[in-house]
């Protein structure tokens, strides 16, 4: 028998949130959508990551790096891995709405001549209170955002050299032949803390050079 179709794969990258991820899981696994796949990419966490995973083993497609290979590759990795036509990434120190799925894979279900669909995400700080709602399309982030599987793999999914911004990497290329469009509702948990990967100011300004290199001064 071949592998079992779902419709929609959730891509969870994971390197070191022992202490997040299983909220993240749970809020997955709590969605009143059910036809989905949840892929866990372990990439190469030296933490409690595999601890904190055996309660789900039987729920979720697991896959472990023995090296951290980076997040972009190891997203690619996870999408690499399914047959759903359709996905989304959930980082692992978020979590989402119950109606997350349901209403992201509706709208583009229904529209078919429609790419892809993100909804808008509330800030959460540790203590899970909410500090602020923004909007998907003014401050765009790298999750939340449900996929064609084959328009990612039609644009060559993520660029596995941009360790940072490997979000704005791919969402330039997207939009220069596909749309994104909003959902106004919050349905994604957007997490600050201080360990966010995107705190790092040093690696944060070469990636963004990174950016304008390969793309020019449009990209800024």
């Amino acid at each position: 028998m071949g592998k079992e179709l779902f419709l929609v794969s959730v891509i969870i990258p994971n390197y070191n949130y022992a202490s997040y991820l299983s909220i993240c899981i749970e809020s997955v696994m709590a969605q009143d959508y059910s036809n989905i796949e949840i892929i866990v990419v372990d990439d190469g966490s030296t933490d409690k990551t595999q601890s904190a995973l055996k309660v789900f083993m039987n729920d979720i497609v697991y896959i472990r790096n023995e090296q951290n290979m980076g997040l972009p590759a190891a997203i690619n990795k996870g999408i690499a891995s399914t047959r759903s036509p359709y996905v989304v990434r959930v980082d692992s120190d978020d979590y989402v709405n119950e109606h997350f799925l349901s209403v992201l894979f509706m709208f583009l279900s229904e529209n078919r001549e429609m790419d892809a669909v993100s909804c808008d995400y509330l800030l959460v700080n540790d203590r899970e209170e909410i500090i602020g709602r923004r909007n998907c399309m003014d401050e765009p982030i790298a999750c939340g955002i449900m996929f064609r599987t084959d328009q990612l793999i039609d644009i060559g999914l993520y660029d596995e050299s941009f360790l940072l911004h490997e979000d704005r990497d791919l969402r330039f290329r997207f939009l220069k032949k596909y749309d994104i469009h909003r959902v106004e509702l919050p349905m994604y948990r957007y997490r600050r803390h201080d360990s966010n990967i995107t705190n790092d100011g040093v690696a944060d300004e070469l990636h963004r050079k990174k950016m304008i290199e390969k793309h020019g001064e449009e990209a800024r």
